[in-house]
């Protein structure tokens, strides 16, 4: 059973990688894309403020995650580490394939199928929860880029485009990446940390430095291609708009961790922008990207289920739950 224990912790931890490089796009994009910030301060930047949320923010989904999915007191090392696997096998797919899909929603859902292939009883109301605030999440991204926008132009209404970028808008859109890195970490960690606290392996704190550490290592080292995915292929903006998607993104994201649930950074950031785009009345919206992304949502969560469920039972992990 050691064995088995450090297995998981390396594939949490290489989880936690593939989160990392996966959601550089869903924090730095903004700035990146508005030319406030280059590739690697950007990346620089995150990383450490994704470690810094992971650890000390991101206690409350983790118990959600460690002891609100499947009804276990205390998960099988073996059925933790099938979960792991399925979701990580899948996260490096799509982001191999520079898609920006939901982790969480792979996560829950190769949860929900490992335990189904064990026979472990599912925690159906939490599952029905995370799903409500799943569809909901983008919609008030959507409403709250869209308000911020048209409230910041009602007072000073926007100009001309221009070559460069004001001091002032420089900080915005830094400050609200650097907001959405920390976001990320307490929101997305227990993706990959939740698996030591469904097992007892390891305490919330320690739990989050572990997953932490993995997600900023994957920042620093594979992050760039998913930062020019989502920062240049979904929407043309400008400073204000920009400011204002990330700004809704990491407010949204927030408020559901501190109520001890997580949802996309990628769905509220896209419902963010969509919002932004139409306060302004302009098609700058890329609807082909969107689509792309849409067909990659709907296809984690069936993918999660299924990976999981097969996991588990080729694998036969029955002998070490």
């Amino acid at each position: 059973m050691l064995l088995i224990a450090y297995v998981l912790i390396g594939a949490a931890f290489a989880f936690a990688f593939s989160i990392g490089a996966h959601y550089t796009g869903a924090c730095m994009g903004m700035p990146y894309a508005a030319g406030a910030i280059r590739p690697a301060r950007a990346l620089l930047m995150m990383a450490p403020l994704a470690l810094v949320g992971a650890v000390f923010a991101s206690g409350a989904v983790e118990t959600t995650v460690g002891h609100g999915i499947l009804e276990s007191p205390h998960v099988a090392l073996g059925l933790a580490l099938g979960i792991i696997v399925s979701a990580l096998v899948l996260t490096s797919a799509y982001n191999f394939l520079t898609i920006p899909t939901s982790t969480i929603q792979i996560l829950v859902f190769s949860a929900v199928g490992a335990g189904l292939a064990a026979g472990v009883s599912i925690h159906w109301a939490t599952i029905g929860a995370l799903v409500v605030l799943w569809a909901v999440a983008p919609f008030a991204a959507f409403g709250l880029g869209y308000l911020i926008v048209r409230l910041a132009d009602r007072f000073r209404p926007p100009g001309p485009r221009t070559r460069g970028l004001a001091r002032a808008a420089i900080a915005g859109l830094v400050g609200v990446g650097a907001a959405a890195s920390f976001a990320m970490g307490a929101n997305d960690v227990s993706n990959a940390s939740g698996a030591f606290i469904m097992t007892g392996l390891f305490g919330l704190m320690v739990a989050g430095l572990v997953g932490g550490l993995g997600i900023a290592f994957g920042v620093l080292t594979w992050g760039r291609p998913l930062l020019r995915t989502v920062a240049f292929d979904i929407v043309q903006l400008d400073a204000r708009m920009a400011i204002s998607a990330q700004l809704a993104q990491s407010v949204v994201i927030l408020a559901s961790v501190a109520f001890g649930f997580f949802t996309s950074m990628n769905q509220a950031l896209v419902g963010s922008m969509i919002g932004t785009g139409l306060a302004r009345r302009q098609s700058t919206v890329l609807w082909k990207a969107v689509r792309s992304i849409l067909a990659g949502w709907a296809l984690g969560p069936v993918s999660g289920a299924a990976v999981g469920f097969a996991v588990t039972t080729v694998f036969a992990w029955e002998h070490l739950l």
